[in-house]
C-alpha cells in the first residue's frame, strides 16, 4: 500500500503498519542504563542525515518505501 496524503487516509498508517513519530518540545531523556549498554558493546544507531532543504524528498523518499534507515535532520542547518 502506498500512502500519499497520510492526512486523508489516517487508517492506512494503522493497517499498512506504517507509523510518523516525533517529539514537539525535545526528546525523551535515554535510559543511562540502554546507553551504558550500549557503549559498551558498540551498539549505535544507523540514520541519514538529511538538511532541511532536503526535507520533501526525504518524506516523498519514505512514501515510496525507499528508506532502509531513519531520517534525522541536522538543524543546524536551518
Amino acid at each position: 500500500m502506498r500512502l500519499r496524503n497520510p492526512g486523508s487516509k489516517p487508517i492506512a498508517l494503522i493497517f499498512g503498519r506504517r507509523k510518523v513519530d516525533g517529539v514537539a518540545g525535545g526528546r525523551d531523556p535515554p535510559d543511562p542504563g540502554m546507553l551504558d549498554h550500549c557503549g559498551t558493546h558498540g551498539i549505535t544507531s544507523d540514520i541519514e542525515l538529511t538538511t532541511p532543504r532536503e526535507i520533501n524528498e526525504a518524506y516523498e523518499r519514505t512514501l515510496k518505501g525507499d528508506v532502509k534507515y531513519r531520517f534525522v535532520i541536522d538543524c543546524t542547518k536551518f
